[in-house]
């Protein structure tokens, strides 16, 4: 059995900080927890959000795996895939991006198909984000047939409605997609396409299908109606090359999603969209598939993983591919085997200084290239002040050098009643008390004020329309005359609007613009 899953992680870093990852064996437990728990034979990781600079050891080499990574040239912390394989199931071949130009740096899988209606630099921009990365790998069927199959794994650009430049990238990328896996099977290898390509195919895959306009004439959905097949409808209607693995399985299924609003807490109420696909040959699909699933339980991302059991088995190769990232310059050679922990090291004896006697007139001699040891003699500085340790019960007494209240040099005493008449006196005290007395009523006001204002928290949150319950602040994200300007919304997550316990359409501005 192979079985494969493909998880949008957002962040291959992210399930791995904390304190748990202060030391690479940990960071290395971490992830190999995290493959362990997805239980496959190849895990294909999407929005790595890693480039090479940054790649650490832990997250490149895991003991049991051989690892390949896609990162991106144009942009840090963006985009990015990998793929984990068990040493079981070593591919023949690995290649990064799916035009060919950055293939000579690593080897390279080929069949490529017809790519003349790209320019090389427009190849070279759909691959410079990283989105795409393929294993090859030897197969063999119940019936002891040796077949390759290539998986590409596949990470499609999101279209911004705001960025109409970002929907025609993704439309190109998704025909590049299709001409190389179609290449693929031309040639005679079965091919798997899996990732987040970031489409809901269907009405039955997205929570809110009915309030979009022209839902089926998105330039997605409909490529995604070019590239499959549709066992649920007549013959001839999609004639595609593949298949949706998980339609193939489930084909009724509803809210079976995949990726849910983080920010609305949609999750929670499961009300999102299927965005990642397991995608396969029909002959492969319809022969080997055993079952094609979802993993909604698994939590550290706005996805969750999907996944997918064939009915073959594997040929491991003898030696990684090139692109594999032991054979980085940076981290050849310094994987260890796990004897490596177990048989005890030879190491140089440590030189141990002897100890002093305690004595005041001792001091260590002077030694080249040693480090020097002083008694502990209280010596003078060359000011002749002593410097001394203080002892801890000094900070438990009065202090001694405390700054003190400043005094004033006061004439000698009669000087006063000498030189000026008792009712002067007396009048000036009188004047002097009544000026004190505002001032002082004044400050205690202000202090009050303060306190009051400080203490009493900030204003209470407005009441939402539908539940009559405290609603939640926002920021404008999105770039507009509106950005960076604060609203309240109802506080519970969102839902379908026929669920009373998903939120109302409460919103209110925080402050008039």
């Amino acid at each position: 059995m192979l079985r494969v899953v493909s998880w949008n992680i957002n962040g291959i870093r992210s399930p791995l900080q904390g304190p748990a990852c202060q030391e690479t064996s940990n960071c290395t437990a971490t992830l190999r927890h995290i493959l362990d728990k997805l239980d496959a034979d190849i895990v294909c990781l999407q929005e790595t959000k890693v480039t090479r600079d940054v790649l650490t050891e832990p997250l490149a080499i895991v003991e049991g795996y051989n690892s390949y990574f896609s990162f991106s040239r144009s942009r840090s912390g963006y985009s990015g895939v990998s793929t984990f394989c068990k040493d079981s199931v070593t591919p023949v071949a690995a290649e990064e991006g799916l035009s060919g130009v950055f293939a000579t740096l690593n080897g390279s899988i080929g069949c490529y198909g017809n790519m003349d209606e790209f320019t090389q630099e427009e190849l070279r921009v759909l691959d410079s984000e990283g989105r795409a990365l393929l294993t090859q790998h030897k197969i063999c069927t119940l019936e002891g047939k040796d077949k390759t199959l290539t998986l590409i794994n596949v990470y499609c650009p999101h279209a911004d409605p705001g960025k109409p430049e970002r929907l025609t990238f993704k439309m190109r990328f998704c025909r590049l997609l299709q001409i190389r896996a179609e290449a693929l099977l031309a040639a005679g290898s079965h091919v798997i396409i899996l990732g987040d390509l970031n489409i809901a195919h269907r009405r039955i895959d997205h929570c809110d299908a009915g309030s979009l306009e022209c839902f089926e004439e998105d330039p997605g959905r409909k490529w995604m109606d070019g590239l499959l097949s549709d066992p649920g409808t007549e013959a001839g209607s999609h004639i595609g090359l593949f298949m949706d693995s998980y339609r193939c399985f489930h084909p009724k299924q509803e809210r079976a999603f995949t990726c849910w609003s983080v920010v609305s807490g949609a999750r929670h109420l499961n009300y999102g969209s299927r965005l990642d696909y397991i995608l396969g040959d029909r002959t492969l699909v319809t022969d080997t598939f055993q079952t094609s699933f979802l993993l909604p339980e698994v939590m550290g991302s706005d996805h969750c993983p999907v996944g997918a059991v064939l009915n073959v088995s594997c040929v491991p190769a003898k030696q990684c591919p090139a692109l594999c990232t032991r054979f980085l310059p940076e981290f050849a050679g310094t994987q260890l085997k796990i004897l490596r922990f177990l048989v005890p090291l030879e190491q140089e004896p440590v030189q141990v200084q002897p100890v002093l006697q305690p004595s005041h007139q001792m001091q260590a001699q002077k030694q080249p290239g040693k480090a020097r040891m002083h008694s502990t003699r209280i010596r003078k500085s060359q000011g002749g002040s002593k410097r001394s340790q203080k002892n801890l019960m000094s900070y438990f007494q009065p202090a001694s050098n405390l700054p003190q209240t400043s005094v004033v040099d006061l004439p000698p005493v009669g000087t006063l009643t000498t030189s000026r008449a008792p009712e002067e006196v007396a009048m000036a005290t009188v004047i002097e008390e009544k000026i004190k007395i505002p001032e002082a009523k004044d400050e205690k006001e202000v202090r009050t004020s303060f306190w009051k204002s400080v203490l009493s928290g900030p204003s209470p949150m407005p009441l939402c329309g539908g539940h009559r319950e405290p609603c939640v602040m926002r920021t404008v994200k999105k770039a507009g005359p509106n950005l960076g300007r604060q609203f309240y919304m109802c506080a519970r997550p969102r839902g379908p609007p026929s669920d009373p316990s998903s939120r109302c359409n409460f919103f209110l501005w925080s402050r008039p613009s």
